[in-house]
């Protein structure tokens, strides 16, 4: 009998919810059916808004709460419908929910992802675990990034050095040595995506600069790629993460205010592709030197710009994607969510201590019985 779950993703990027259906039933996941459901744009507007402080922000959280809860109940169900489903024969639902604040750093760490999953589990009738988050947060850690230890499940090998790249709103990276007496580590490197979509929505026509086009038609500012380096956040040492309350358009805005130079607007776009690239290759350079394959998941995979960026300042090492290992990058986190809603309902820990700087690992997320 197959053991089948689900997990929900609204990722940093804001795009769409990802509900993917995996069967476990010989441990390694095998994806049946995904479906992406686009998330309205005044609800997207909405979840933006909560990323920063504003008058009657605790109503609008808990309006905004309840109906994504909806969108992503009507997800699983578009799911099930299009892979003929019953909810009856899937154990649980992995959400990750929408990350409004995240701040681990705090004199009292806290993080906030919504989608309410009593809605979810009332609507769909299946078992629900969200806010994986914060019992990490608890155990002193950063509460982020959570995937190293599904990405340690199922691509670590030991005879090669691997580091996977996960390219969303913002990027982080698994360090995935071969000696198995070697810790796994990960963390965030910065912004993925969400600068450089911020900019195209501004300037051009549509969400995001497909292929990374735009930015290959401009030229790297180096002084401004400077400028933007300087943030605190690249030189901090792990464990650490961050999200849309650090690095979003306000922050670039600011950066480019101080700066005081003018800037084209496609320079701006080649300059923040140059970021996010160069951001994930210091990274790997320091911390996993010894690397041999870098594979790389999520929405970036499909920028060629940033890919060719990559490519360049990796030089020596192999640039794959998750695709190659059956792992589709668009679902990664999606099907990562599913494990670890298995993970919980077995009473196994989800985090990595080594990765998230916890005092010790723990079961993570809470149960919402259907």
């Amino acid at each position: 009998m197959a053991e089948l779950y689900i997990g929900l993703m609204s990722g940093t990027s804001l795009d769409a919810i990802d509900a993917v259906l995996v069967d476990f039933t010989n441990d390694t996941p095998q994806l049946l059916s995904a479906h992406s459901e686009p998330l309205p744009a005044t609800l997207r507007k909405t979840l933006l808004a909560l990323n920063r402080p504003a008058a009657g922000e605790i109503a609008r959280m808990a309006q905004a709460d309840v109906e994504l809860g909806k969108h992503f109940a009507a997800a699983v169900k578009q799911l099930l419908k299009l892979h003929n489903v019953e909810p009856a024969d899937v154990r649980a639902i992995g959400s990750h929910g929408q990350t409004i604040r995240h701040n681990p750093d705090a004199d009292s760490p806290y993080t906030l992802q919504i989608g309410d999953p009593n809605t979810i589990a009332e609507l769909t009738r299946i078992t629900t675990v969200a806010d994986f988050r914060r019992r990490d947060l608890a155990a002193r850690g950063q509460g982020a990034p959570l995937m190293p230890a599904f990405h340690a499940a199922q691509l670590r090998v030991n005879d090669a050095s691997r580091v996977i790249v996960n390219i969303g709103g913002m990027a982080n990276i698994t360090l995935l040595p071969a000696n198995p007496n070697k810790h796994v580590t990960g963390f965030d490197t910065g912004p993925g995506n969400v600068l450089m979509d911020g900019w195209y929505q501004r300037h051009q026509k549509g969400n995001f600069d497909k292929g990374g086009h735009w930015a290959a038609s401009g030229k790297v500012d180096e002084a401004f790629l400077q400028r933007l380096q300087r943030d605190k956040f690249f030189s901090l040492a792990p464990p650490k993460s961050t999200g849309r309350d650090h690095f979003d358009m306000r922050w670039l805005d600011r950066v480019i205010k101080r700066h005081g130079k003018r800037l084209q607007r496609k320079n701006v776009q080649a300059t923040l592709c140059e970021l996010t690239a160069s951001s994930i290759a210091s990274a790997i350079h320091e911390y996993a030197a010894e690397a041999e394959e870098v594979i790389v998941c999520g929405g970036g995979v499909h920028n060629t710009a940033l890919m060719f960026r990559l490519q360049a300042l990796l030089a020596g090492k192999r640039l794959l994607s998750s695709e190659d290992f059956d792992i589709d990058p668009d679902y990664m986190e999606a099907i990562g969510f599913a494990w670890l809603a298995r993970q919980t309902l077995a009473g196994r820990p989800g985090n990595l201590p080594s990765v998230t700087g916890a005092s010790h690992p723990v079961v993570l997320g809470g149960v919402y019985p259907s």
